[in-house]
C-alpha cells in the first residue's frame, strides 16, 4: 500500500506541475480539448498520418473547419516530460518557420497536442528512395536551397528571437515539416531545452538526440554541459542529408572502412569536384550545392566554438558562394560503436569524437 501511496503521490505532482505549465502560458496557451473532443476531432482516429517515439499522429478537423495533425502521446514513460516540454516550448513561439501549436488535450493520462496540418508531411520523403539508400532528389534545386534557408531562420529564432532561448536537440529531417509551398516549419520539440541566459551553458544529464545528428560532444564521458551550437551541428548533418552529400557519397565509401564521411567530402573539395549528385546540371545548381556543402562543413567543426551561430549561417547561405572559405579539416575520428548504436546509426555514417 505504500508503494501505491508513492506512486498516487508522484502522478498527482506530475499533474499539479502540468497544469502550473499550462496556466503560466497565460494568454498564450492553446486551446484545451477534452479527450472526447479529440475523438471526434479525429473520426475515432481514422488517419493515421505517422508515429514517432512518443505516440502516433492523426489527421483532423476542427469545429471551424480547419485540418490539424494530432499527436496522441503513448503511455509510457517520459510523456510527462515530452508533453510538458512541447507545451512550454511551442506557446513561446511564434514564427512562419515553426509549426503553430493549435490546441491540447489533458486529462489524467490521456494527452494529446493539436497542430496546424502540413499538406506535405515530413522533409524525409522528399528526400530518400525507398528501394535505395541513395537521395530521391525529386524537389528542384532552388526548392531546396529555400527549404535550407527556411530551416536556418526557423532555429535563428529559436536561438536568438525568442524572449527565452530553446534548443529543439532533434534536428533531423523527420521533424521538419512542409506546407503546400514548401515552407519547412520545425516541429516536436518533445526534448527541447530551455534557457534564460542566451549565452548559457545547459546542464544535461543524458543524451538528447537522434544517432547520426548529435554533436560529438553528446558522446564523452565528460559530458555534463552543452550549448545551442549542438543545434548547430545538427543542422549541418541534415543540410549535407539534404543536398545528398550524406547518401551519395557516404555509399560510395566501404561499410568496413573507418573513414568518417565528411573526410571524403574535404577530399572531393580539394579535387574541385563537384561532387556528382543527382539532379545538378546547370552552373548555378552545381554553385548552389556547393555552398550547402560548404555552410554545413562550418556548422559540424568537431570544436562548438568553430561553428557558426545561425545567424551567421543565414548570412553565409543569402550571400555569394565565392566568398565562402573551405573551413577548416577538424581532428575526427570513429569511436568504438556498440551494438545499439550500430543498429541505430546509418552504415555510410561514423560518428565523431571530441577533440577539444
Amino acid at each position: 500500500m505504500v508503494g501505491l501511496g508513492l506512486l498516487w503521490k508522484k502522478i498527482t505532482e506530475d499533474d499539479q506541475s502540468t497544469e502550473a505549465i499550462i496556466r503560466n502560458c497565460g494568454s498564450h496557451a492553446p486551446q484545451r480539448y477534452k479527450f472526447s473532443d479529440v475523438r471526434n476531432i479525429t473520426k475515432s482516429f481514422s488517419e493515421k498520418l505517422g508515429q514517432g517515439g512518443y505516440g502516433n499522429v492523426y489527421k483532423g478537423k476542427l469545429p471551424n473547419g480547419r485540418l490539424v495533425a494530432v499527436k496522441i502521446l503513448k503511455k509510457s514513460k517520459g510523456n510527462g516530460e515530452e508533453f510538458i516540454n512541447e507545451m512550454a516550448s511551442m506557446s513561446r513561439t511564434s514564427h512562419v518557420n515553426i509549426v503553430s501549436l493549435l490546441g491540447f488535450c489533458f486529462e489524467r493520462n490521456k494527452r494529446a497536442l493539436i497542430y496546424e496540418f502540413m499538406c506535405n508531411g515530413s522533409l524525409d520523403k522528399f528526400l530518400y528512395d525507398g528501394e535505395s539508400s541513395t537521395t530521391n532528389c525529386n524537389l528542384e534545386w532552388k526548392t531546396l536551397y529555400e527549404i535550407a534557408i527556411g530551416i536556418a531562420r526557423g532555429l535563428e529564432y529559436l536561438h536568438r528571437g525568442c524572449n527565452i532561448r530553446i534548443v529543439h536537440f532533434d534536428i533531423k529531417p523527420y521533424n521538419i515539416l512542409l506546407n503546400g509551398d514548401f515552407c519547412p516549419k520545425f516541429s516536436d520539440f518533445g526534448l527541447a531545452k530551455q534557457s534564460n541566459q542566451k549565452n548559457s551553458i545547459m546542464s544535461m544529464l543524458n543524451t538528447r538526440g537522434t544517432v547520426g545528428y548529435i554533436a560529438p560532444k553528446m558522446f564523452t564521458r565528460t559530458f555534463g554541459g552543452v550549448s545551442y551550437k549542438s543545434d548547430v551541428y545538427s543542422y549541418g548533418m541534415m543540410i549535407l542529408e539534404i543536398v545528398g552529400a550524406r547518401k551519395n557519397i557516404g555509399v560510395r565509401i566501404s561499410q568496413t572502412s573507418e573513414i568518417y564521411f565528411p573526410d571524403s567530402i574535404y577530399n572531393l573539395l580539394e579535387l574541385g569536384n563537384d561532387f556528382g549528385l543527382p539532379g545538378v546540371v546547370t552552373e548555378e545548381e552545381k554553385q548552389t550545392a556547393k555552398k550547402m556543402i560548404l555552410v554545413s562543413l562550418w556548422c559540424i567543426q568537431t570544436n562548438p566554438s568553430d561553428r557558426p551561430s545561425m545567424t551567421k549561417v543565414v548570412e553565409m547561405l543569402e550571400g555569394r558562394p565565392e566568398n565562402l572559405q573551405i573551413p577548416p579539416k577538424p581532428c575526427w575520428s570513429s569511436p568504438p560503436r556498440s551494438p545499439k548504436l550500430s543498429l541505430l546509426a546509418s552504415s555510410s555514417t561514423q560518428l565523431a569524437s571530441e577533440c577539444e
